[in-house]
Formats: structure tokens, sequence, C-alpha cells
């Protein structure tokens, strides 16, 4: 006699099973997107032999697709189940949400061009499958279309370098350091309530100019997007800390000149400007509340995550 329960779970796997030749194509793609970054980790990790025309790692790559196949092959009608679900999570992120095919489609290659550039690829995957701390709360905090901050971030730009004269291209960037002279002028740390994350409004902040690294990053990364600025905040475990989209290299070479030249004489004399370069070649700077200039060294280089306002 044969039970319910397994009668149930034959249906249900006959209804959830793809046709052939669908299901050996959907496992192979998958196989593909996993071999390819998985090879990187081991191309850049196994000392290379030198043979003639890299036959070490042509027989890397085909061992690997073969032992991820016959994998993904025995564990078929989970994986599809799984990516059955993934894809519904996804077509529901493109129409109503913020993550959706093409936010994975750009997470998946900036992932891979990052690898093959990074001496340690693995750490890329790591920082990319961790979640972002708090991150739907810091999304509603930092509220840049509030009149309240873009007022704030206007007074900014009148009270410091406005008569700086003479570089029309750089105004945006040159109105940026001023919130952020502003606000670190102001700045006065204080701790978050005993046992408990709390994640102050940018109009909170606004109140006292008081808070901990998340109050300060999300105040200055709601100015300073005020403005038209770029900003994002940095995840490195135990901070958090704002930073700004200067441009490209030559971008770089100009903010440099503005701040330990024209804006930042004092707080920059003899010191280094710090800054990050993204996946795209894209350059950050640093915009800590422990720096007393933009581009001031970090309180913490190692990056677990960002979070971009554009």
């Amino acid at each position: 006699m044969i039970k319910p329960d397994t009668i149930t779970f034959k249906k249900i796997k006959e209804k959830l099973s793809v046709k052939k030749p669908w299901d050996s194509i959907i496992i192979f793609a998958l196989n593909i997107l996993i071999a390819i970054p998985v090879f990187i980790i081991l191309h850049q990790n196994l000392i290379d032999p030198e043979w003639p025309f890299h036959i070490d790692r042509i027989l890397i790559f085909i061992a690997l697709v073969v032992v991820i196949q016959v994998t993904l092959r025995l564990l078929k009608t989970v994986i599809i189940i799984c990516i059955f679900l993934y894809l519904i999570a996804l077509i529901y992120g493109t129409l109503f949400g913020k993550y959706g095919f093409k936010a994975v489609f750009e997470d998946y290659q900036a992932m891979i061009y990052t690898m093959s550039e990074d001496p340690n690829p693995q750490d890329i995957i790591i920082s990319k499958l961790l979640p972002f701390p708090n991150k739907s709360e810091i999304i509603d905090a930092v509220e840049y279309d509030n009149p309240k901050v873009r007022n704030f971030a206007l007074s900014a730009t009148t009270n410091f370098f406005k008569e700086v004269k003479g570089y029309h291209e750089q105004r945006k960037m040159i109105q940026c350091f001023a919130v952020f002279k502003a606000i670190r002028d102001k700045w006065n740390y204080v701790n978050d309530p005993k046992g408990r994350e709390y994640i102050a409004h940018a109009t909170e902040s606004l109140q006292h100019f008081s808070g901990d690294c998340d109050d300060h990053a999300i105040l200055m990364s709601a100015c300073i997007r005020a403005i038209g600025g770029t900003p994002r905040i940095i995840h490195t475990g135990g901070h958090l800390y704002p930073e700004m989209l200067v441009g490209n290299k030559a971008d770089l070479e100009m903010a440099n000149y503005l701040i330990k030249e024209v804006l930042f004489r004092d707080e920059s004399k003899g010191k280094e400007i710090h800054y990050h370069i993204d996946e795209r070649g894209q350059v950050w700077l640093n915009l800590d509340y422990t720096a007393r200039y933009p581009g001031g060294p970090f309180m913490s280089e190692e990056i677990l995550g960002a979070l971009t306002f554009n």
C-alpha cells in the first residue's frame, strides 16, 4: 500500500520537474555561473607549474565543470525548486522592489571583474554574500529629499568656500567638501543607548549634530546627495563611514590639489589622500568623522559591504 505522503511528494516533484532538454540546459548554465568565480579563486591561489599552453589550467577548469555538473545533477530537483523560488523573488524585486534581474547581473559582472584583479578573490565573494547591517533602516534614514536636509546642505555651501573662484567644473565637488566641513566642525560623537542599535534619521542628527558612526554616515550621505553628489556608506564590521564619488583618476588629481592647496591646506599639510577605487574604476574619497579633511586616514580599510545612493 502506498502512503498518502509518498503520493503527494511524487505529485509535487512531477509538477516542478522541468522537461528535457531544458533541465540539462538550466543545470549547465548554473554550472558555468558557479565554475567561473571558483576557477578564478583556484587560478590565483594555486602555484603555476608553467606547463605549455596553460594545459594545467585547462584541465583544472574541465575537472571543475565535471565535478560541479555531477553535483548539480544529483541535487537537480532541489536546485530547480530553489531556482524557481529565486526567479519569483527577482520578478517581484524587478516590479516592486529595488533588487531585480538588472541588479543581479550588475553585481555578478562587478564581482567577476574585481576578482580578476584581486589577489584574494574569495574575499570579494564573501563581501557580496554578507548582508549590509540595518540596510532598510539606513536607506529610510538618508532623507536627502527632506527640506531640512536640503536647506542645511545649501547653508553649508554658502558658509564655506563660496569665495573660491575659477573652478567651475569642480563646483559640485567643492560644495560637497563644504558639506563635509560643516558637519565635521560640529559633530559630537555619542554612543547609542546601551544594548540597542539606534539608527537616527538625518533630520534627527541635524538638531544636535551628535551620534555614533552610522548616524554621522547617514547625515553626511543625505546632505551630499541633497546637492547632487553621489555618496555611499561603507560597512567594515564594527564601523560605518561615508565616502563620496570623485570620478576618475584625473578627477582625483584635481580633488587632491583642491584639498591640499586650496581648501584644507592646514588640515592636510604633509598628509596623504585616502580613497578607494571600485570595480568600475571610480574613485571614492573617505569622509569619515575621524578625518580632519576629505580623504583623511581610514579608521578601518576593510570593506565588507557598500551601500550607494545615486
